[in-house]
């Protein structure tokens, strides 16, 4: 075990990161928000971490853009808003909120969400509470939402450490050492701690491009998931549904990353066809509540029964959300031997653990998964398999001996996935 860092130790050490972080803040905007010049850039993050937002705000004008937005978060700000806000009045967004979000989306501005919070911020508030905020600003900021989710805004969500998350991922260090660590291990799981890594991101997207052409040279009507934990699932996949993964592209051809990090491969199944039982490999962190050791049990598509050893209630709240809450949306494949997984760190964030572990995600689908879905309506979506919600909640199922067999419409079986690792 290594001896913990003196305070000056942690300073020096913060002053050596710093080139490597203008690097990051360069890569997130570039390659995750894709600015170029003209763009409009709003960046969402966490005020602990204004340094980095400053650097990010400098990339994003080094790159041409015409305006930056940054807005502001703050956890003791959101739980005190938790613990003294009627519900009722949380069941809306506040018009301001709408026009400031809606906006922006229809100017054409990308959005990167700067992600660092407290994961057990909201331990003891009514899990109703944040879910109704959820649904609110999924529901009422329509142009926003739809922005993204139809691919008519470049979208990136990115890590960034905040005290309390690092003391809860390295416990029993120093809040500014805990920072430090967590800053190192973001940027090593992200591609980040190289000299190149737009560079770096380019290689890791052409990884992603040899998987999406397997699987949709394949073109699967289901897949079979296994594993000694008890899962035995099995996930119809649509007719005409494509794998995704890696850079993302809007309507106009926007190349983005929406998510640094990312190691997936992910399509979006038949809403009406899983079937089986399948067991959490990892905790969800989900509105600042943590829950563990939980399950799903599927019937034609939906959850029929579940449970967890903490936090079964926010699985309430999450599958009650509305009726798409209780149905997949995703489906993702991520090997057990990417930098997250080796990396042996439990980040308590859903971007960082999801990229560890196969994972599923209850809720909203992908127009994208489908042949022609950018230009369908959600009514078509849902009639073509592709599930529709308010919420789009991952969980992870990648367990080290998770084997995948894709089945084919003449019965023909194929390894995908065996012991955790593709089967090519």
């Amino acid at each position: 075990m290594s001896l913990p860092m003196t305070e000056a130790e942690v300073r020096s050490s913060m002053r050596g990161l710093s080139h490597q972080l203008d690097l990051y803040a360069t890569l997130l905007v570039r390659k995750g928000a894709a600015v170029q010049p003209g763009s409009e850039l709003v960046v969402s993050a966490p005020v602990e971490r204004a340094d980095f937002a400053r650097r990010v705000v400098r990339a994003a004008y080094k790159a041409g853009a015409a305006r930056v937005t940054v807005i502001w978060s703050d956890d003791e700000i959101t739980r005190m808003t938790y613990e003294n806000v009627d519900i009722e009045r949380l069941r809306h967004t506040p018009s301001w909120k709408r026009e400031q979000l809606d906006s922006l989306a229809q100017a054409g501005a990308s959005f990167l969400f700067l992600e660092g919070t407290d994961p057990s911020v909201l331990k003891g508030i009514d899990p109703a509470k944040p879910a109704a905020v959820s649904h609110a600003r999924n529901t009422e900021c329509k142009a926003f939402r739809d922005g993204m989710d139809f691919g008519r805004n470049v979208w990136c969500i990115a890590g960034v450490p905040v005290a309390k998350w690092a003391c809860h991922v390295f416990p029993g260090l120093p809040p500014e050492e805990a920072v430090y660590r967590l800053w190192v291990a973001i940027l090593e799981v992200s591609r980040a701690a190289g000299d190149d890594p737009q560079s770096e991101w380019e290689r890791h997207n052409a990884n992603f491009e040899k998987n999406k052409r397997i699987l949709n040279t394949y073109a699967f009507d289901s897949l079979h998931y296994t594993s000694s934990n008890g899962t035995d699932l099995t996930l119809g996949l649509n007719h005409g549904h494509i794998w995704e993964g890696g850079a993302g592209r809007t309507v106009d051809g926007k190349v983005f990353f929406p998510n640094i990090p990312t190691e997936e491969v992910f399509t979006s199944p038949d809403r009406n066809r899983a079937d089986g039982v399948v067991h959490s490999a990892l905790p969800l962190v989900h509105a600042g509540q943590v829950v563990r050791d939980f399950w799903f049990k599927f019937q034609a598509g939906k959850v029929v029964d579940f449970g967890a050893s903490e936090g079964r209630d926010v699985l309430a709240h999450i599958l009650k959300t509305d009726e798409g809450a209780c149905r997949l949306g995703e489906c993702a494949l991520i090997a057990k031997n990417t930098p997250i997984r080796e990396s042996g760190v439990l980040f308590y964030d859903t971007l960082y653990d999801e990229n560890a572990s196969c994972h599923l995600a209850l809720g909203m689908g992908f127009p994208e998964c489908i042949d022609g879905g950018f230009q369908m309506t959600k009514e078509q979506l849902v009639e073509h398999g592709v599930n529709q919600s308010s919420t789009h909640v991952d969980f992870m199922i990648g367990s080290d001996d998770l084997n995948v067999t894709g089945l084919k419409a003449d019965g023909q079986e194929v390894p995908v996935f065996v012991d955790g690792l593709w089967a090519w």
